[in-house]
């Protein structure tokens, strides 16, 4: 019977043909001359590689593999940074619950992200027993995630501050939330307010925030916008008063609604949130 190949992807031989496994291309050919046998069950093969449906020795030949890990992050490294930018902390069984893999093999992916520089872990007792890790990023696995134009920022902002009093230059940010507030309208247009919050955290993710808007358990009628990732945040690190321009912005882009600030990620978090209460609801 004549070799027969199949394209990428992970294959596994089967007593239908060749399925893929660990993403090489695989052939398998009988020894020349042995005559076709009766299935078996199942058998064991070389580099622990189920082979079904073959009762004579099969010879695999690895046409090729899947190129080694670089130090870009494969899909499941970069699910888990995106769920730790999320919840902030978690264990290796939080996460590999969420993923729908192994404790065990979450267990490495976490290993390989901290030998990277991009998770940092802190044991936390849970009972008898071995104590759990909390994973949380690094400073370094959140500038994995977009910070746009922030040295020049920066660099215009120490030159104001230096130019100008404290009051003008909030001033002049203020005003640049007004601005900015209005552009937003337009963008969003009319619709309730779940509406109108979905189509910002859009915009916002379009400019480098992780975003995500929900209904306020703690109060009937309110909303939620949390942001996981600021795209400015090493600037408001510096100008705290950035985050004031934050807030107004919000306020100035849904003036029917009472807006406060129910988490800041430069006081104590991992995020900043924004409760927003229609002006009508009672407080």
């Amino acid at each position: 019977m004549p070799a027969r190949s199949v394209g990428k992807g992970p294959q596994l031989l089967s007593g239908r043909g060749i399925v893929n496994k660990n993403g090489g291309t695989m052939t398998a050919s009988p020894p020349s001359g042995s005559p076709p046998s009766p299935p078996l069950n199942g058998s064991r093969g070389r580099r622990g590689i189920s082979v079904v449906g073959l009762a004579q020795p099969t010879e695999l030949k690895i046409l090729s593999t899947t190129a080694p890990v670089s130090a870009e992050a494969p899909p499941t490294r970069e699910a888990v940074l995106s769920l730790l930018l999320r919840h902030g902390e978690a264990t290796a069984a939080d996460l590999a619950g969420r993923l729908s893999v192994s404790v065990q093999a979450m267990r490495r992916h976490l290993r390989g992200l901290e030998e990277m520089g991009l998770l940092e872990a802190s044991p936390i007792p849970e009972g008898p027993g071995r104590p759990s890790n909390r994973w949380r990023l690094t400073t370094a696995g959140h500038q994995r995630f977009p910070n746009g134009s922030e040295h020049f920022a920066l660099g215009l902002l120490h030159s104001l501050a230096g130019a100008m009093p404290p009051d003008a230059l909030r001033l002049l940010l203020n005003q640049q939330a007004v601005e900015k507030a209005g552009d937003y309208r337009r963008r969003i247009g009319n619709g309730s307010l779940a509406e109108r919050l979905e189509r910002l955290v859009e915009l916002r993710r379009q400019e480098g925030f992780v975003a995500e808007c929900q209904p306020d358990p703690e109060q009937g009628g309110a909303w939620v916008i949390s942001e996981f990732h600021c795209s400015v945040i090493r600037i408001a690190e510096q100008f705290p008063m950035v985050c004031d321009q934050e807030l107004a912005l919000i306020s100035h882009t849904f003036p029917d609604c009472r807006i406060e600030r129910v988490h800041w990620r430069l006081e104590k978090g991992h995020s900043c949130g924004f409760r927003l209460s229609p002006a009508g609801a009672a407080p």
